[in-house]
């Protein structure tokens, strides 16, 4: 579905990535880990054009995205959630999904139905300004307002940055509930222990470049995640 291939990305002078290459299957959950500054999120941020590549190419489902502008990305069945959920906070919890819906709103009653069955939550806290709600919370809104415009990928930085440990439990078996409802990932994460538990596959990213990939059981195994987390 998705395929990144020797992308090279960064902020004015500095570069973040060096020739990234990684793919993602139609069905398949992925991971990118890395520690801090590793450059994960520059990745999702080049895959939904929020910067621009320097060098590489970006296809979805075979179609080329380098010269695609960041507004019509999600058109191409990419919804981002980004690190620190960037709700609307003055908007309450459905007004935050109908926006989430506006480029499928024919759609919006039953993607409504559907998200507030994945998260009954937010249907309780429907009418309550997304700025007031509890950080579990508002992970939950961020999320649930990607999958209100039905999307083919489901781009994931940090869901369990912040958050406290209770809560980093019940956002990953929603992680784990989204993946089985038949939807294609990409979650970049730091709580290692955790993302391994319910990815198919995962990356470790250090310092720009894919340093070793595999399938999620292998990779938890692995020296090099060792490595990259507890310098052994």
């Amino acid at each position: 579905m998705l395929a990144v291939s020797g992308l090279s990305a960064g902020y004015g002078s500095f570069q973040a990535l060096f020739g990234v290459s990684l793919e993602v299957r139609a069905g398949e959950s992925v991971a990118v880990l890395g520690p801090n500054g590793a450059g994960k999120t520059t990745l999702l941020r080049a895959i939904s054009k929020l910067i621009d590549a320097s060098a590489g190419e970006i296809t979805m489902e075979g179609a080329r995205l380098n010269e695609v502008p960041a507004h019509e990305v999600i058109g191409r069945g990419i919804a981002h959630v980004p690190e620190n959920r960037r709700l609307f906070p003055r908007l309450t919890v459905e007004e935050n999904l109908r926006m989430g819906a506006f480029s499928s709103r024919k759609n919006f009653p039953q993607r409504l139905k559907f998200v507030y069955g994945l998260f009954p939550r937010m249907e309780e806290r429907r009418g309550q300004l997304a700025g007031t709600l509890s950080g579990g919370e508002q992970q939950m809104c961020a999320i649930a307002r990607a999958l209100m415009s039905g999307p083919k990928l489901l781009l994931l930085d940090e869901p369990s940055a912040g958050l406290a440990p209770v809560v980093v439990q019940s956002i990953f078996a929603l992680v784990k509930r989204i993946c089985s409802e038949g939807y294609t990932v990409l979650i970049v994460e730091q709580n290692v222990q955790q993302v391994l538990k319910v990815v198919d596959r995962a990356y470790l990213l250090e310092t720009g470049r894919i340093k070793s990939s595999g399938e999620a059981a292998v990779l938890a195994a692995s020296s090099d995640l060792k490595r990259a987390y507890l310098g052994l």
